[in-house]
């Protein structure tokens, strides 16, 4: 599979993100509709299906990234 780079991953993230955050303010359709472009551009380069899988395969594959989940931590 093709990998996106980070800065283009970054840059879905943040205008996702900004988007979600005007439709939570003020909504309308253009917001609507660029945000729902936004989010299936975040799936078509993570390989995923849904905005929020799409989110956490994005943010995993960024420099820096760590999983957040510990379940395979034995102790």
């Amino acid at each position: 599979m093709l990998m996106a780079h980070p800065a283009v991953l970054r840059r879905l993230i943040e205008q996702y993100d900004t988007l979600r955050i005007l439709h939570a303010e003020k909504g309308g359709p253009e917001v609507r509709r660029r945000m729902d472009d936004v989010a299936y551009t975040l799936c078509v380069s993570t390989g995923t299906r849904d905005v929020d899988t799409a989110l956490i395969a994005a943010r995993h594959q960024l420099p820096g990234a760590r999983p957040q989940d510990d379940s395979l931590i034995t102790l």
